[in-house]
């Protein structure tokens, strides 16, 4: 494991993040916590998970925005139900509930209707990003916290 992380760590972690804000139900913490005590840099290694969940999060934008039923039901696989919960917390919250993209279930949704919406993409970029980066730097603090004890 060390010598995968020393030689494919970062880029194994920007596709994994990538991956994870996407088609693919992953999560990509535990690499980020892996690399974390492998003593990897902790601000790279933060800038690397949010950069790659971000851009994973545009793809799915870009699907909202210029995408079809198709491409929202079968390649997302995000069913009415849950673009319409998606729908009532983004009437409820307007763009700010793109901070809350990071979360299961309900963030590539959010993710959806920014784009079907059409949300300006700088806005869309800066709400998602900030909670990305939230999120990825609390678990980064948490895991450097644990490991110092």
């Amino acid at each position: 494991m060390e010598q995968f992380l020393a030689s494919h760590g970062q880029p194994a972690l920007f596709a994994l993040s990538f991956l994870a804000s996407t088609l693919v139900p992953l999560g990509s913490e535990w690499l980020l916590v892996a690399m974390l005590v492998a003593r990897h840099d902790p601000f790279l290694t933060v800038a690397v998970a949010t950069g790659g969940n971000t851009l994973g999060a545009c793809s799915t934008y870009a699907i909202g925005l210029f995408g079809g039923p198709f491409l929202v039901r079968r390649v997302l696989r995000i069913d009415e139900e849950t673009e319409r919960k998606a729908r009532l917390r983004y009437d409820r919250f307007g763009a700010w509930s793109l901070l809350f993209s990071w979360l299961p279930v309900v963030g590539d949704p959010l993710c959806l209707v920014g784009g079907v919406l059409r949300v300006g993409f700088g806005r869309f970029t800066l709400l998602v990003t900030a909670g990305k980066l939230a999120r990825y730097a609390l678990v980064a603090w948490l895991t450097l916290q644990v490991a110092r004890h």
